[in-house]
């Protein structure tokens, strides 16, 4: 028996069905789930990716605030750590810096879960390399990734990526491999469902339809509702700094963000402050509270008296919204109210990097600091013809690593994907025991 967010508890299969589905955008085939959890044979089994691109957020505690009521309606969950999903979108993840990434993401995601009171103890991280590029099994998944292929088309393939991979004029070949492997991920997990954001829904519908064709059986998907970023428009973005907070933001830094953070009085639609109490902080306080939520917002004295206000005390984010549009709730209060415990449940991950020598060490090779060129004197060209001259677009090439991870510059594709085979291989190898254990 186990209890949810809000202190019910789930026993019966409806009532873990109900929590399972709790909050979700969306759920497709829900029969799937439904029919094993009313046979009660064993746990519904359940995983979420992240390819390991940019820096993980403050947005992927939305995801891991739903695996805890995964958990805690008995489910068995897998954590993927999609290494080479990473390259393959428009090579995010050079594969110089994949094994370092996982390293990191996987430091940063367990801090997190436990920061909002998750067992990890009771979830399985595999990485993606280890069964998809590997051994036998590596084999057999790149065998039946060429069947998927021959029964999905170009269209198809892209269209599935639309909203995941990054968009670019001439995509590479790898965007239309991306969704195909994250369908056949299910079959190799051994999983009845896949989570994620609803910007995956188009990967799902492709999953739910292409796997049958080549003798596999089709999947559940669940679907979270993608927040607002901290400025006006979009999600939250590695790719935009100024749109999130990581998880291992100072303090300071933290402040900084929020109070810049797009939160215009008396609009709730589109309000990225007032989602992030909605899809974090209510359901994290819940899971500190025994299942009751709690957001305290302390009030600035009456500007004509300078009389002191109550504090608003919130369970649920309907009244809260309801108090916003009236301007009750007021964007000068609610931000610091929404630091101040965001920062509660920030400081035991900052405090855990502050001090792992080997995160930060890590941190520094997964994300190295861009390029920084020297302002050279402007030469004289003497074209390229006198002795000793370079090839025309030789000279001034660098490397330079951007924010969502990717890098550029004139060795960035050599970079990105290895010199040959083996050595791709080899860098796809997460063989650190100590990382696993992390």
């Amino acid at each position: 028996m186990s209890a949810n967010t809000n202190g019910q508890l789930a026993s019966t299969p409806q009532q873990k069905f109900d929590l399972i589905k709790n909050n979700l955008q969306e759920v497709l085939n829900p029969e799937i789930i439904e029919a094993i959890l009313n046979k009660n044979e064993r746990p519904l089994r359940i995983y979420w990716g992240t390819a390991t691109t940019g820096r993980p957020h403050c947005g992927y505690f939305v995801p891991m605030l739903k695996i805890a009521e995964f958990l805690a309606a008995g489910c068995e969950v897998t954590i993927l750590l999609a290494d080479v999903h990473g390259f393959l979108d428009n090579l995010k993840a050079p594969i110089e810096l994949v094994a370092e990434r996982v390293k990191y993401y996987r430091y940063t995601i367990v801090e997190a879960l436990k920061a909002v009171n998750v067992d990890v103890s009771r979830l399985k991280f595999v990485t993606g390399s280890e069964y998809q590029t590997t051994g036998a099994t590596g084999a057999k998944y790149f065998m039946d990734l060429l069947r998927l292929s021959t029964s999905v088309s170009s269209h198809d393939a892209s269209k599935a990526g639309s909203e995941v991979v990054k968009q670019v004029e001439s995509p590479p070949l790898s965007s239309q491999i991306y969704p195909l492997m994250q369908a056949l991920d299910e079959e190799y997990l051994g999983v009845d469902a896949q989570f994620g954001g609803v910007d995956q829904r188009k990967i799902f519908t492709l999953a739910v339809e292409a796997l049958p064709r080549i003798g596999f059986q089709k999947r559940a998907h669940l679907m979270n509702p993608l927040i607002p970023g901290l400025q006006a428009g979009g999600k939250m973005s590695s790719s935009d700094p100024n749109s999130k907070i990581d998880f291992v933001d100072t303090a300071d830094v933290v402040r900084k963000k929020l109070s810049k953070a797009f939160c215009p009085p008396k609009t709730v639609e589109g309000n990225g402050v007032l989602s992030f109490v909605e899809y974090v902080l209510l359901p994290a306080s819940a899971l500190k509270n025994s299942g009751v939520p709690k957001f305290i917002v302390n009030r600035k004295p009456e500007r004509e008296t300078g009389k002191e206000r109550e504090p608003l005390v919130y369970d649920n984010i309907k009244k809260m919204q309801e108090d916003y549009l009236a301007d009750l709730l007021e964007p000068q209060d609610l931000k610091p109210a929404v630091t101040d415990a965001l920062l509660e449940i920030l400081n035991p991950i900052r405090k855990a990097f502050d001090e792992s020598k080997d995160w930060q060490e890590v941190e520094k090779k997964a994300y190295p600091p861009p390029v920084v060129v020297e302002k050279k004197k402007k030469v004289k060209n003497l074209g390229t013809r006198f002795p000793g001259a370079k090839p025309a677009g030789e000279a001034g090439a660098k490397i330079e690593a951007k924010p969502d991870g990717h890098i550029e510059g004139k060795d960035a594709q050599e970079l990105s994907v290895g010199k040959i085979t083996e050595e791709a291989l080899s860098k796809l190898q997460v063989t650190d025991d100590a990382e696993k254990k992390a």
